[in-house]
């Protein structure tokens, strides 16, 4: 019976994204929002000061030392391509991963590094109450509709950059469950690389599905970084990194299916 439930369900989400694809919607978010949750306001501190290191350094430890080991037996998760993060050394970086999974900053952790990576997010994903800390302390920025939030994150994402972090963004913008192929991208990422003199560093997750849509045989796919193009005219850079990123993304999708 649960099987048979399970099965329905994803067959429901293949007629969704095929629907909206058609449409050529591909930045639709048809998963409904649950919990409650809370739009960051200007005085959300972003940046964990005094005792709350230490449930950043618990948190982070816990996802590190639980989460790697998770995600190799249940999806058999393997990271290739490290060599393209060794490749840029201890600069800070714009990651850019697709966006398949509720667990995908897991994955994205695992690549780059638990202890390095930071991730930003839709305001509907601040929780309130645990779950929410633990996202929160587990290196989650969240968007805000205020305007003195955003300054504020915008602050300390020029800080983390600086430091040499590696921040990752969803350039598609909208989760789509177990979805294999790209998407077109955003150009917030970019933005935000190029403002700071960053490379991007795309991330693109491949695997296979059994029937009932269940993933397995993860592999998370560091790509070579993409750096913005200094003779071009400022306006045109942001447009050609990103069309290089897509085309990284969709090469290997091609390789791999």
């Amino acid at each position: 019976m649960g099987g048979m439930k399970k099965r329905k369900k994803y067959e429901k989400i293949q007629k969704i994204q095929e629907t909206l694809e058609r449409h050529g919607r591909f930045d639709y978010e048809y998963i409904p929002s649950g919990g409650k949750w809370r739009d960051p306001d200007k005085n959300y501190k972003y940046r964990k000061r005094r005792f709350s290191h230490l449930a950043v350094l618990f948190w982070r430890t816990l996802m590190w030392s639980i989460g790697t080991n998770a995600m190799r037996i249940i999806y058999g998760a393997r990271v290739r391509g490290k060599e393209n993060l060794k490749a840029i050394g201890k600069s800070g970086a714009v990651c850019i991963c697709n966006h398949f999974s509720f667990l995908d900053t897991l994955f994205v952790r695992q690549a780059v590094g638990h202890f390095r990576s930071y991730h930003t997010m839709a305001p509907k994903n601040n929780k309130v109450g645990l779950g929410g800390h633990i996202i929160r302390h587990g290196g989650m920025l969240p968007f805000s509709h205020d305007l003195a939030a955003n300054r504020n994150l915008n602050a300390e994402i020029a800080r983390l950059l600086g430091a040499g972090k590696i921040v990752n963004f969803y350039a598609e913008q909208a989760l789509w469950t177990n979805y294999q192929k790209p998407r077109p991208m955003k150009d917030g990422a970019f933005h935000y690389a190029i403002k700071h003199n960053v490379p991007v560093l795309p991330i693109f997750c491949t695997f296979q599905k059994d029937k009932r849509g269940h993933m397995h045989k993860l592999r998370i796919n560091i790509l070579p970084a993409v750096y913005a193009n200094e003779e071009l005219p400022r306006r045109d850079r942001l447009a050609e990194m990103k069309s290089r990123a897509e085309q990284a993304w969709k090469n290997c999708y091609e390789n791999s299916y």
